[in-house]
């Protein structure tokens, strides 16, 4: 390759229609295309993972609105950098906008309040926490989703063509892991596996591709023992989940860091832990859901790398609380007499009584908010399904 620029840059799409992924804002009724075809758009805030389209979408904008670009990383940015290009009614982008103070950003206002620079602030963080207020009041913030598999795989496809390498179909999902959904990282691994591959190798062994060994020299990371489709990955989230159970804090917290390092989809992970919380954990520390749903809901919106963090911290929560399997059992044995005698009569007292026909019928005779009397069908009065313990 004579270009010397990055594989990912190389293939940075330069129009809409070539952008893969995101398309709830680049698709045919998408916000940004729709905004593009009137000629005008707001200042904006792009929250997304890494490696999603952020700075290509921004690079976009500018080209179609005919804007000059300029790119700034907030990390080693003055404010003097951008008030310097401000006479030039630029669209500015500002990478990693969250690593403004609120000294920084408060300057920043006067400039997108007149109109005199378009900004379009990238960030992986909660623009809510990260952005101040009059700030964030002036700009529209625009999610970006994490790359799904079949658009990395077309990402991926395009960058082999570009290399002219194949690969095999175990080297495929290992870059898929090791990229976490970052297609920039994906582009850049596959480069680099593509350029050692060739060194001193003959015609017959370019031509069979790249292997999961190119893969892992490039990656600088192993190739760990895990299919999420196979044994060793129900065998791992067994462990783990049996380990939660015997409040083995360390043997869960070795199995969470397995399937993270292995690339499991960290809802899959947090999803087991919703399951585990009410399952195993029930009565004696209702809270455990809330915990759980909210490890879920970390993960949900922040991805790898930093949700394991979350992860970890729920996982830790969990092996230490009490275990109650009560609501679980009853569950599941009131569940076994449904099947068993099927739908059996409703007692009056307790039925809807919506007609004078229904009342008159019966329904709803006698019925006591606080009644003590047991109100299950008259085959199973008297039964007990919950345990208190």
């Amino acid at each position: 390759m004579s270009d010397p620029r990055p594989l990912a840059d190389i293939l940075r799409p330069k129009t809409l229609d070539e952008v893969i992924g995101q398309e709830h804002l680049v698709g045919k009724t998408g916000i940004l295309r729709k905004l593009l075809a009137t000629g005008f758009l707001p200042s904006m805030i792009f929250w997304g993972p890494p490696g999603c389209g952020k700075t290509t979408l921004a690079r976009i904008i500018a080209r179609g609105l005919g804007r000059t670009f300029y790119e700034f990383s907030a990390v080693n940015t003055k404010i003097a950098d951008i008030t310097a290009v401000v006479d030039k009614k630029p669209l500015i982008f500002l990478d990693e906008i969250h690593r403004f103070n609120k000294a920084q950003q408060d300057k920043l206002l006067p400039y997108v309040e007149k109109g005199e620079v378009l900004l379009i602030g990238a960030t992986t963080e909660n623009p809510s926490f990260e952005v101040i207020p009059p700030l964030l009041s002036r700009c529209r913030v625009l999610v970006l989703k994490p790359l799904e598999e079949k658009e990395l795989n077309q990402i991926m496809d395009t960058g082999l063509k570009y290399v002219k390498r194949r690969v095999d179909k175990q080297a495929r999902q290992f870059l898929l892991e090791v990229s976490n959904g970052d297609a920039r990282v994906l582009l850049t691994i596959l480069e680099i596996a593509g350029t050692l591959s060739l060194r001193g190798e003959s015609l017959p062994r370019r031509q069979a591709g790249l292997k999961a060994a190119d893969i892992e020299e490039a990656a600088q990371r192993k190739m760990l023992q895990y299919d999420r489709v196979g044994e060793e990955h129900y065998n791992t989230i067994s462990a783990f989940i049996k380990s939660m159970r015997a409040s083995d804090v360390d043997a869960a917290l070795y199995y969470l860091a397995r399937m993270v390092a292995a690339g499991e989809d960290p809802l899959f992970i947090a999803r087991r832990m919703v399951v585990f919380a009410s399952e195993d954990i029930g009565m004696a520390q209702p809270t455990a859901l809330v915990v759980a749903n909210s490890v879920f809901d970390a993960c949900n919106k922040i991805g790898y790398p930093e949700c394991q963090e979350n992860l970890a911290h729920g996982v830790v929560y969990l092996c230490l609380a009490k275990k109650d399997r009560s609501a679980y059992d009853a569950y599941f044995a009131a569940l076994d007499d449904v099947k068993r005698l099927g739908n059996l009569s409703i007692p009056l007292v307790i039925r809807n009584a919506p007609t004078k026909l229904m009342k008159g019928l019966g329904y709803g005779k006698g019925y006591m908010e606080y009644t003590k009397e047991s109100l299950l069908p008259e085959k199973l009065k008297g039964k007990h399904y919950y345990q208190r313990r």
